[in-house]
């Protein structure tokens, strides 16, 4: 794959968005963050979703006026936000800000995020708030999609619902972002479209019988991705599922009930402060401790080591600002549609 630097796709889609629309703020803040997810290696969730963002802005579907976010409540710890669907990285990075501000006061802080548009890569937000010694938490659900079926079920009822929970630590900190069902929404999508079939049976054909075939989740009766812990253990995922619907669209206020139709996202944020409780050394010295023994443990299979979470994307991370992120060819060409139809037409590197 050909290797983009990061600066230069950070500019090219704060071009994109301004263009289309987004303010300034609104469209340096989304593209960081759109790359940022391609430095970790989440090229589902990076700049390959440039394309659909410019074609909300574009139809209405979503917007660049930060002036449209409403602080509908706020105490000194906890404030509504409806972000009339701004688009997603600006409104959670507007939220982690005020979360951080609450906790290096109050020790905690937390946002509730309604009608959000589409947030990207939740791994993306933790690296600054975790090399500050802040624990950033970042709940997702989209009540206007439904892919998941209840355990026991074979009815679509909610979306895989990441969790994502930045950890410092001095030698080895810990980015966390793990959906709540076996497989995402993307991963279908994307297995689909290449004709391929997926790296286990993943998916609950309409009939109830498991497949590894994208097809299956397509086909009449429809199917659904199995929750995290698949039929043996789905009740755990299936729990957590609905922890993310309540701390998500129901703390807010909005959601399913209320039948959304576009992309969006129901979102909640949480910073805490571990000055604020047993301080920072203390919590530093535990989570060194506790990686330290993970990375030491025996491996199950000789010269595959234990890996904390995040430490490949942080490796690939350091790797990728040296030497250019290799964006799949999908990735690109979706870029270059976007380009061709900007002021950037007939510029390199996308020409």
């Amino acid at each position: 794959m050909t290797r983009y630097d990061a600066a230069t796709l950070r500019e090219t889609l704060t071009t994109l968005f301004a263009e289309n629309g987004a303010s300034d703020d609104v469209a340096r803040t989304t593209a960081r963050i759109l790359v940022e997810g391609d430095l970790l290696g989440h090229h589902t969730h990076g700049v390959k979703l440039a394309n659909g963002y410019l074609k909300d802005l574009t139809a209405g579907h979503a917007c660049g006026d930060p002036a449209r976010l409403e602080i509908q409540q706020n105490s000194p710890v906890a404030a509504l936000f409806d972000g009339h669907y701004l688009l997603g990285p600006y409104l959670v990075q507007r939220a982690l800000d005020h979360c951080r501000e609450a906790a290096e006061t109050f020790g905690v802080g937390i946002v509730s995020l309604k009608r959000s548009h589409h947030i990207a890569c939740l791994a993306a937000y933790l690296q600054p708030l975790v090399e500050a010694n802040l624990i950033p938490l970042v709940l997702s659900s989209d009540p206007a999609v439904a892919s998941v079926a209840p355990f026991g079920g074979l009815d679509r009822v909610y979306t895989p619902n990441p969790l994502a929970i930045g950890i410092p630590g001095r030698e080895q900190p810990m980015l966390i972002d793990v959906s709540m069902s076996t497989i995402t929404n993307g991963t279908v999508a994307k297995t689909r479209a290449t004709g391929g079939r997926l790296e286990h049976p993943a998916i609950l054909s309409g009939e109830g019988e498991l497949s590894d075939d994208p097809e299956a989740y397509f086909a009449e009766p429809g199917g659904s991705i199995l929750p995290l812990g698949e039929l043996a253990f789905g009740h755990k995922g299936f729990a957590l599922g609905l922890m993310v619907e309540a701390l998500t669209s129901a703390l807010s206020g909005f959601g399913r009930k209320d039948a959304p139709t576009g992309w969006g996202a129901s979102v909640m944020v949480m910073v805490i402060d571990p000055a604020r409780f047993g301080g920072v050394d203390a919590f530093l010295d535990e989570t060194d401790h506790l990686a330290r023994r993970c990375l030491d443990s025996r491996p199950r299979e000789a010269g595959k080591p234990v890996r904390l979470p995040g430490q490949s994307g942080l490796a690939r991370r350091r790797d990728y600002l040296e030497r250019g992120i290799p964006l799949p060819q999908d990735v690109v060409e979706a870029l270059r549609e976007a380009v061709a139809n900007s002021s950037l037409a007939g510029k390199a590197p996308f020409a």
